[in-house]
């Protein structure tokens, strides 16, 4: 059992847990949430043993082993089976002492060190591995490449894989799906039902949290509040708690009120002044009940689009994909990642674009985006097409060294008047009240971009789109680095939004929420997708199904 008792816990000069209490049953699978800044991070550090309670009493059973996710970004030539082997560190360790057993050439303990290595699962642990790493999205033929040919993200997935790989007690996951798309979080969805040890994981994706956690803890005002149930139940209760919170707000506003008439009336009188100080010292005294504020870091809305052409556009006999990289030799065919595609966009069309990583969903969106050009073929737009566009890399659309007031003022040059929303004159003013519409206030709208935090450059992404009033919505995973109330004000805002919406997302909640259709890249092809995300996770598991089975007949 993991025991908090009074903690209280420091970072610098912010209080992040004060006198703090909760405690984890072992088999139990929770999940964290909270702010983005609430202090969710400070307390995997406590549980983690980075940092250390600085009152207060925190226990964890000493045999426990952990895993958790390493946070640097690896780099080995090492194969991506052999690296994700070594996340197993009672296998590791059983090798090692076999090593030592040899070296001094102690039959008995060579007898006991080999022993520990078959309990220890050496026969299996390069198929262990290589099963953790397929379910994450990697393809068979890269099993054996090296660890340092894949990309940040796909490094990340191998992290991940080597913390699954480690045999433990307690596993502590920090928003492991960022870097995952829908199939590969299905499958580890279906991986952490199985877990047999304390799971405790801090994500922003509630179907994610829905699926797996049957506890939840809210960070809130440095406090660790435990709720039975998933993510869906908290929410349940704690409206209900809100609701009487603000009853009880309203109430003690009253008492506060006839306190506060009391020691005017009579605070000047010599006569009542005893009576007037004993009502200062109680109002002193009373508890002050939280104000219950809006949780999203902040709310906003698209406005409606000047003109909405119909179709915005056309795609005919299209190919996507990337040229030839610079320096390559003269002749190099660039790589086509999907073609011959035949699709149009109409107006008002909320559209969900789904399929695995490498398929091409983020290079259909660039291409339509103009980041990238057509491989062949052409996109026909309509007069008066306007695209906001969130790039699953927001410095993809953002410079690293430019504040977000040097953003806006370029964005406002080259948006013409008449295109403009009423109020959006331009002026260094007015783009500072737009930004502070996007919790961008005093210094920060001369912070570079490069100093920002994920969340804070996903705001100024989503600021500058809506400032722009666009009618076609291409939106390349906007979820990633926003807390679950801010998701939720980002739903509530496309639902109203009226144009039109191209979506990528492995937030299922937002793509039920927002689209009611969906087009499936997949075999270096777009077609429409019949049936829901539902129908979709089905589809998913047949496909996997199928490929465990032709592997198994190989």
């Amino acid at each position: 059992m993991i025991s908090v008792r009074n903690v209280t816990l420091r970072r610098g000069v912010n209080v992040v847990l004060d006198r703090a209490s909760v405690t984890f049953n072992p088999g139990e699978k929770i999940g964290l949430v909270g702010r983005n800044g609430a202090g969710k991070s400070s307390f995997f550090g406590l549980l983690n043993g980075t940092l250390h309670e600085d009152s207060g009493e925190f226990s964890i059973p000493a045999a426990w082993k952990m895993g958790q996710v390493a946070q640097e970004m690896p780099e080995t030539e090492q194969s991506a089976t052999d690296f994700v082997v070594e996340g197993d560190t009672a296998l590791l360790a059983a090798q090692t002492e076999v090593a030592a057993a040899e070296a001094c050439d102690d039959g008995m303990r060579m007898a006991h060190a080999y022993m520990a290595l078959h309990d220890a699962g050496a026969h299996d642990a390069p198929a262990r591995a290589q099963a953790l790493i397929l379910g994450l999205g990697f393809s068979a033929a890269q099993l054996s490449q090296p660890v340092n040919s894949f990309s940040g993200g796909w490094r990340m997935r191998l992290q991940l894989a080597r913390a699954l790989m480690c045999p433990s007690d307690l596993l502590l996951l920090d928003e492991p799906t960022n870097h995952l798309d829908l199939d590969a979080l299905v499958w580890l969805e279906a991986w952490l039902k199985r877990y047999q040890g304390t799971l405790v994981v801090i994500s922003h994706d509630r179907e994610f949290l829905d699926a797996v956690t049957q506890v939840t803890v809210h960070v809130d005002n440095a406090q660790l509040v435990r709720y039975g149930g998933n993510y869906s139940k908290f929410e349940d209760m704690r409206a209900e708690q809100l609701v009487l919170q603000q009853a009880a707000m309203a109430k003690q506003a009253d008492k506060i009120a006839h306190l506060q008439k009391f020691i005017d009336r009579f605070k000047a009188k010599a006569s009542k002044e005893k009576q007037a100080q004993s009502r200062v010292k109680a109002l002193e005294r009373m508890e002050k009940i939280a104000p219950v504020l809006a949780d999203a870091e902040f709310n906003f809305e698209f406005k409606e689009p000047l003109n909405v052409p119909n179709p915005l556009l056309s795609m005919l006999d299209t190919s996507f994909g990337y040229p030839a990289p610079a320096g390559a030799l003269p002749g190099t065919p660039p790589t086509v990642i999907v073609r011959g595609i035949n699709r149009s966009v109409l107006a008002g069309q909320r559209i969900g674009i789904l399929g695995a990583n490498g398929q091409g969903k983020s290079t259909l969106v660039k291409t339509v985006a103009h980041a990238l050009a057509p491989i062949a073929g052409e996109i026909s737009e309509g007069k008066g097409l306007n695209i906001g566009y969130f790039a699953q890399q927001e410095l993809d659309v953002l410079r690293p060294l430019d504040t977000p007031m040097e953003h806006m003022i370029r964005l406002a040059k080259g948006t013409p008047a008449h295109m403009r929303a009423p109020g959006q004159s331009g002026t260094e003013q007015s783009l500072r009240t737009f930004l502070g519409t996007f919790n961008f206030s005093g210094d920060m709208v001369h912070q570079a971009v490069s100093t920002m935090s994920g969340g804070e450059k996903a705001r100024l992404v989503l600021c500058m789109i809506v400032w722009q009033r666009p009618n076609l919505l291409l939106l390349d995973e906007p979820t990633n680095h926003l807390d679950l109330a801010t998701r939720e004000a980002l739903g509530m805002a496309l639902n109203e939004f009226e144009g039109t919406v191209m979506l990528v997302s492995h937030d299922r909640a937002l793509l039920r929420a927002v689209c009611d259709e969906f087009w499936l890249v997949t075999k270096g092809g777009v077609e429409p997708f019949d049936g829901d995300l539902d129908d979709y996770q089905q589809f998913l598991r047949d496909e996997a199904r199928r490929i465990r089975e032709q592997a198994a007949a190989a």
